[in-house]
């Protein structure tokens, strides 16, 4: 059974340290490494899917939070204010605050929408100590968010176009989802008092869900104070559950925040507010990824993508050749010579690594390297710059797959 937070401190991925305080981890190279590729994925995928970027602060008055509800209904998850002048300022609990005034800042069309707005952004919760652990459970979170400004008429077909989203991730990164979750209210004031909104907005995620021919279980207790959502759920080596992504139909905060559109009558109308998460917050994400793997990334993801290793020193120029080549085609390549040990020994201290690519004299002399997969595969040889073609083409396919029969 793999457990994130020892894996990445022996992988070098993640650490603590107490002057930095309890639930705030910080990134070694190679855990940046797997964090900024997540990250350049989540982009990409959102641009592909019409999604516009935007960066918001971390900060806001609590005049924000207030008008939004989570003053009222999620303070007690917010760390205090902080007087600053004649104002207090707060550490945000959540995005879509800011993306409802960045959307309110400008006046739109019906033919504007739907309007996706998407970014990785921080987002800070007051968690108790004794809840915290590892990647899973910190207190300063890079979220990736999105809020989806539409129709009515809209709404469904923006959800489910957010499920579809979630299952590519899922497929590419090699995970899979244990349970789809509808998320409702339960018994007492942690949510807002509406029984219509609660009611509209429920009725869409189920005809979200039903169009998806995705199985689903509700359960009451588990809905944002402002509405229901659907929670996609995963589960760890030892059994535990979590939410990785949502999507969310909100009718409440368009209404607080007095959001319109204008109509093809000319009128103002309200719009819905579809928040979605295609991978919810990048450390439990990668914390999930980590087990789920046990370090061995899928190629697109790992650290390091290809070790090169030649057998003795005559072989050294032609491997720091190979993998200089390597990384002009933008993959990550590290070279391991016999300074590092015995070709078995270098072998096994890449054995989380995707690919290597072994350079004896016989390769050497011929132009050629043995290639050796991480699943214990070993393809025939052939030249380096047709083993960094298929590794870069695998790469580029992205997936768990480690080699494409040709």
């Amino acid at each position: 059974m793999h457990d994130h937070r020892r894996l990445g401190r022996e992988l070098d991925l993640f650490d603590t340290d107490p002057l930095m305080g309890a639930g705030l981890p910080y990134w070694l190279p190679d855990g940046a490494i797997v964090r900024h590729t997540l990250e350049e994925y989540i982009r990409d995928a959102e641009l592909r899917a019409g999604y516009r970027h935007v960066y918001s602060p971390v900060l806001g008055k609590r005049e924000l939070y207030e008008i939004s509800g989570h003053w009222d209904h999620y303070g007690d998850d917010m760390f205090p204010p902080m007087d600053v002048g004649a104002e207090q300022i707060l550490l945000r609990p959540s995005l879509c605050p800011h993306h409802a005034l960045i959307y309110r800042s400008r006046s739109h069309s019906y033919r504007e929408l739907p309007l996706r707005m998407a970014e990785l952004g921080g987002m800070y919760r007051s968690e108790l100590s004794g809840v915290l652990g590892g990647l899973t459970r910190v207190r300063a979170i890079t979220l990736n968010d999105a809020h989806i400004f539409c129709t009515r008429e809209q709404a469904v077909q923006e959800a489910r176009a957010a499920l579809e989203l979630i299952g590519r991730a899922y497929a590419d990164l090699g995970i899979r989802a244990s349970r789809y979750r509808l998320s409702l209210p339960g018994e007492g004031g942690k949510y807002v008092a509406d029984p219509e909104l609660w009611r509209r907005a429920t009725a869409l995620l189920r005809e979200a869900l039903d169009g998806s021919g995705i199985p689903y279980e509700a359960a009451e207790g588990e809905a944002a104070f402002y509405g229901p959502k659907i929670d996609v759920q995963i589960t760890d080596p030892a059994g535990r559950e979590a939410t990785l992504s949502t999507v969310q139909i909100d009718f409440h905060q368009p209404e607080r925040f007095d959001l319109h559109y204008i109509g093809p009558d000319g009128a103002k109308h309200r719009p819905v507010m579809v928040h979605r998460s295609i991978i919810g917050s990048v450390e439990r994400a990668v914390a999930h990824l980590v087990e789920e793997h046990g370090g061995a990334f899928p190629p697109w993801l790992a650290p390091v993508q290809l070790a090169v290793l030649p057998v003795g020193e005559e072989q050294a120029g032609a491997a720091k050749a190979l993998a200089g080549c390597a990384r002009e085609l933008g993959l990550r390549a590290e070279t391991a010579g016999p300074e590092q040990g015995t070709l078995a020994a270098r072998i096994r201290a890449a054995r989380l690594v995707p690919y290597q690519a072994v350079i004896g004299g016989r390769e050497a002399a011929a132009g050629l390297v043995a290639p050796r997969l991480r699943d214990g595969r070993r393809p025939d040889a052939l030249p380096g710059a047709g083993l960094l073609r298929r590794i870069a083409d695998r790469v580029a396919a992205r997936g768990p797959g480690l080699w494409d029969p040709s």
